[in-house]
């Protein structure tokens, strides 16, 4: 589904940090910040949209945000499920599938089932937004050699058979084009556990705002510096180097 040209800008994924820092620099609540970082989506996916960019992964709740205070904790489950209720009716107008990956088995039934409706609702959007809650690149990977692993012991394939092309058949975003730019927010200048197998080729952009601030200026000053990269995938790093060594002998 991916592009041949090696610029194009097919999937954006975002690290959206920076929301509690926001709030306590305005001497406001936690879910203060989370709320303004709710309302900024909408401004993305109208960037994302005038960009032709097809797929949205945002990086709303990890696998280790279980550890934080059962107030904020409570409080972004009730923000995920309010976000999905007021918002779903507008991505069906927009024409938005979306798709939610993670582990969901610490969910409420209730939110479980919220989940799956708007799923449905959606499901036959022309462009996609995928929320990452309750994930860990960890946990992806792991669950994806552990299914692997039980169709080797059920006799459907044999260890030869798994390979990267099969390995990435089972992480998540395996039916979405490759991920391009994962851009991070807030000011740290790393990766937070989030999409490991997937940003293998991806381009990095660290910005030193607020997700709240998080404007479309930032975003397309992170596009455009996509787009002065050049994006080599290893082989033409290497053919490069063998035209060079050749010309040194």
């Amino acid at each position: 589904m991916s592009s041949t040209e090696p610029n194009s800008l097919n999937h954006v994924a975002i690290i959206m940090d920076g929301n509690n820092r926001w709030a306590r620099d305005r001497g406001l609540p936690a879910l203060s910040g989370h709320q303004a970082g709710a309302d900024r989506l909408r401004d993305v996916i109208d960037a994302c949209e005038t960009e032709s960019i097809s797929v949205l992964t945002v990086f709303a709740f990890s696998s280790e945000n279980w550890s934080r205070s059962k107030q904020e904790v409570g409080g972004l489950m009730s923000l995920f499920a309010s976000s999905l209720r007021r918002y779903r009716k507008e991505l069906v107008e927009r024409d938005i599938r979306l798709k939610v990956i993670g582990r969901r088995d610490r969910f409420s039934a209730r939110l479980n089932k919220l989940i799956a409706q708007v799923e449905d609702q959606t499901s036959k959007g022309s462009r996609t937004l995928v929320v990452a809650a309750d994930y860990g690149g960890q946990w992806d990977i792991t669950q994806a050699a552990r299914s692997l692993a039980e169709d080797v012991a059920a006799g459907k394939i044999i260890p030869a058979d798994i390979t990267e092309e099969s390995f990435q058949k089972a992480v998540c975003l395996s039916e979405f084009p490759p991920l391009d730019l994962l851009i991070r927010t807030g000011a740290e200048s790393r990766v937070s556990n989030f999409l490991l197998w997937q940003l293998s080729y991806a381009e990095l952009f660290f910005s030193q705002c607020y997700w709240p601030d998080f404007d479309s200026h930032w975003f397309q000053k992170a596009i455009r510096e996509y787009h002065r990269r050049q994006r080599r995938f290893g082989a033409n790093a290497l053919a490069d180097q063998a035209q060079n060594n050749k010309k040194v002998s």
